[in-house]
């Protein structure tokens, strides 16, 4: 029989706490329980992980399996016990094997403790302390103008409960959240006790909520700021005019200055993303050339060609 490395299969160090054997315990658990995980191999992982923490739950275990694991034994490796079956000795288990009861651990635990729970064991039902929920993590999209308000959002998210008997159960869990005025993209909001329940009555875990901006036209979010790509005529552009932009608080009257070009900007102080303090909204200009699909178009295009000197390329040299 291989030799098993139980700190190793519970990702733990030798000097590992009780605390962080039981916190190891609840987060592999989750991850490989059968009726909820993914992984492959689950159900043989989850045996192991069991198996594992049964013994370096329990002192006297732990402090047995040291003493064998102490004396140059790795995982993988070939393990021959003392004598013949069960190892015998100070605080050695030395109880008969009941054969029915056979398959709950491995032939390596039988091997140095000489029994095994019963048939239909679960080693997690035997975990009776509270203990809290499992935090989780949802990412949710924002758009602007919800940062901008604030709102109120519907959100479905997966929480797995642990049973009084040990078993795991997905479900999906439904809530109303608010979404504060000002948040921006990457902003972590802690809901607390909103997260998995808790097992045996333990505190439910917390709710973190990662924002994501997402963009909706004409507006684009960086970080407060926020800025517009505004189309204007040419005629606005060369002569100035006084024109309505959106903004997130509504549409407001804004001055193009004369002589402006594409890709100018024009800030809009404070009229970005609430915060302390707020974003500010840039007005991007974008000359639109109207197309001449007229005649009357053709010739006002001429005769601005003929009687406005002008090179677009001159500061190309060409």
């Amino acid at each position: 029989m291989e030799f098993k490395d139980y700190y190793q299969i519970m990702g733990l160090k030798p000097e590992a706490t009780s605390d962080e054997i039981k916190r190891a315990y609840r987060k592999l658990a989750r991850k490989y329980h059968p009726d909820v995980s993914k992984e492959a191999d689950a159900e043989s992982k989850f045996k192991e992980l069991g198996e594992a923490y049964e013994v370096l739950k329990d002192p006297q275990k732990r402090a047995q399996y040291d003493g064998i694991r102490q004396q140059g034994w790795h995982a993988g490796q070939q393990y021959r016990p003392d004598g013949q079956g069960a190892r015998k000795g100070p605080g050695f288990y030395t109880e008969e094997i009941n054969p029915e009861d056979l398959g709950a651990f491995s032939d390596f635990f039988t091997s140095i403790f000489g029994q095994q729970p019963g048939r239909g064991y679960s080693p997690f039902a035997r975990e009776a302390a509270a203990s809290r929920g499992e935090d989780v993590h949802y990412s949710i999209d924002v758009r602007p103008e919800d940062s901008y308000h604030g709102t109120t959002r519907t959100i479905e998210f997966p929480v797995v409960e642990m049973t009084d008997t040990g078993q795991l159960v997905r479900k999906t869990r439904t809530l109303n959240v608010k979404i504060p005025k000002g948040v921006v993209n990457g902003q972590h909001i802690r809901l607390k006790g909103q997260g998995g329940p808790g097992y045996r009555k333990g505190p439910s875990g917390d709710l973190y909520l990662e924002i994501k901006m997402v963009d909706r036209e004409p507006f684009h979010i960086d970080g407060r700021d926020v800025s517009v790509i505004f189309p204007v005529a040419p005629w606005e552009a060369a002569l100035g005019a006084q024109v309505r932009v959106p903004t997130l608080g509504g549409p407001i009257e804004v001055k193009i200055p004369p002589n402006s070009q594409t890709g100018n900007k024009l800030r809009l102080k404070g009229r970005g993303l609430p915060g302390n303090p707020p974003g500010n909204q840039y007005i991007i200009l974008q000359i639109v050339t109207p197309p001449a699909m007229s005649q009357t178009a053709k010739d006002l295009y001429q005769e601005m060609a003929e009687k406005i000197p002008f090179n677009p390329r001159e500061r190309l040299g060409v």
